[in-house]
């Protein structure tokens, strides 16, 4: 598998970045392209309606195929001759949500909805509705006693299970839907639009259907390659990784191994940024790299949040002056609350101290250790009441130790609270003002 980072298989912005020419397009085009929106919403209606009445027939295929070029939908295929009529499935590559409706335009086939969507949804986007079925067992089960079955149309299937900007690789193929069938035929699919990407990671079918809408043109380009069968002694996961590559080539992409999970977790993570980049600066800041900011947020938003960060680490230092500044500002980004971060450094050194005690009173820390686990032989005299934090012997048993260290919580509790009264000239509970 070649290298290719995660990131490069997404597109995260629907226009490109530092891209001037693209920019001044969308602002002249806007006026244009509102009103072919609402008028293309118009026509959609028709077309929709017109699908439901007509029976699956080349005629019906023919005319909602002229409607959906006016609705700004333009499909392409090489040659319709090197469709195979005998085989059950077909494997494509995906790209967009609507792969599957112009492989529809093209030839009968049919592709089981694996999300949870209702049926009059599910029914609407044109997907095959499975009754329920979650388990891959089950769905493979299912599968193939479809395909077992006399006059039934093949299965699309899209091994990739979510979508790829399809420029630079395609996602590691499931084995699942190559367990249907022995034979398939591979189905090449390339999606072109001017200016704007064709599909952003993040975005609902909705948002992209407006888009198809709003643009000029989507041009869908279908390719079909000579059918493939599992060879013998060959794994699924063999046949897969096969198929995978004869795609990939074809496409002018790279195979990865990254997953469907992959891309869940990084978009997971992109969400997580605007919180969690005080946290990123500090750590690279630690370990002497050079921060990375090139995700394309607002840098006056990150400012923003780092400013309102130091401000509250300030004011958790002055109840704990003996942690580390990094610590305390990695800790107000999870939490949030001073509170709650003053509550769990103190619950995390409380933890440390109980450790130190049991390995004996000669247990000398590690000098890699975290502060957790150092500050409790370096920290400042007036930090904490040594009287309330520390035990004279160790407990005898499992009940005392954990008595003693409810103790100790209980006096860390206490003393940063008072602390942090004293220092804002805040009243106790139950003080008069």
């Amino acid at each position: 598998m070649a290298t290719v980072a995660v990131e490069q298989l997404f597109d995260l912005q629907r226009l490109p970045e530092n891209n001037f020419l693209s920019w001044l397009f969308l602002l002249l085009y806007t006026p244009f392209g509102v009103c072919l929106l609402l008028l293309r919403l118009f026509i959609g209606v028709h077309v929709f309606l017109i699908s439901c009445a007509l029976p699956d027939s080349l005629i019906r295929r023919f005319i909602v195929r002229v409607m959906c070029s006016v609705l700004g939908l333009l499909v392409k295929q090489n040659d319709p001759r090197l469709i195979d009529r005998t085989v059950k499935v077909y494997i494509c590559n995906h790209v967009t949500p609507f792969d599957h409706n112009v492989i529809n335009l093209l030839t009968s086939c049919n592709t089981p909805m694996l999300g949870g969507l209702p049926s009059f949804v599910c029914w609407a986007r044109g997907f095959m509705e499975m009754g329920g079925v979650i388990r891959r067992s089950e769905l493979t089960e299912t599968l193939n006693q479809y395909v077992s079955q006399e006059g039934t149309v093949p299965l699309l299937l899209f091994p990739e299970e979510e979508t790829t900007n399809g420029r630079t690789g395609l996602l590691k193929f499931c084995s699942w839907p190559f367990t249907v069938a022995d034979v398939i035929q591979p189905v090449a699919l390339f999606v072109k639009r001017p200016f704007l990407s064709e599909s952003v990671a993040d975005s609902s079918w909705i948002a992209e259907l407006l888009w198809i809408f709003f643009m000029p043109f989507t041009v869908y380009q279908v390719r079909w390659l000579q059918s493939v069968s599992k060879n013998a002694g060959e794994s699924f996961d063999q046949f897969a990784e096969r198929v995978q590559k004869m795609l990939a080539e074809d496409l002018g992409v790279v195979p990865t191994s990254f997953t469907a999970a992959d891309k869940a977790e990084y978009i997971k993570r992109l969400r997580h940024i605007p919180r969690t980049l005080t946290a990123t600066t500090v750590s690279e800041q630690s370990s002497g790299t050079r921060p990375q900011t090139s995700f394309g947020f607002d840098s006056s938003s990150s400012s923003k949040e780092n400013t309102r960060i130091g401000k509250m680490a300030q004011q958790v230092k002055e109840v704990l002056p003996h942690v580390p500044l990094s610590v305390i500002k990695a800790e107000l980004v999870k939490t949030d609350c001073i509170d709650a971060t003053i509550t769990n450094l103190l619950e995390g050194q409380t933890f440390a101290q109980e450790e130190e005690v049991s390995f004996g009173a000669s247990a000398v820390p590690s000098t890699s250790a975290s502060w957790t686990s150092t500050t409790t032989v370096s920290r400042p005299s007036d930090a904490v009441p040594s009287s309330k934090t520390t035990v004279k012997s160790f407990g005898k048993s499992a009940t005392e130790r954990q008595m003693s260290l409810e103790e100790r919580k209980e006096a860390l509790y206490e003393y940063a609270r008072r602390k942090y009264r004293e220092k804002h000239e805040l009243n106790s509970p139950g003080e008069s003002p």
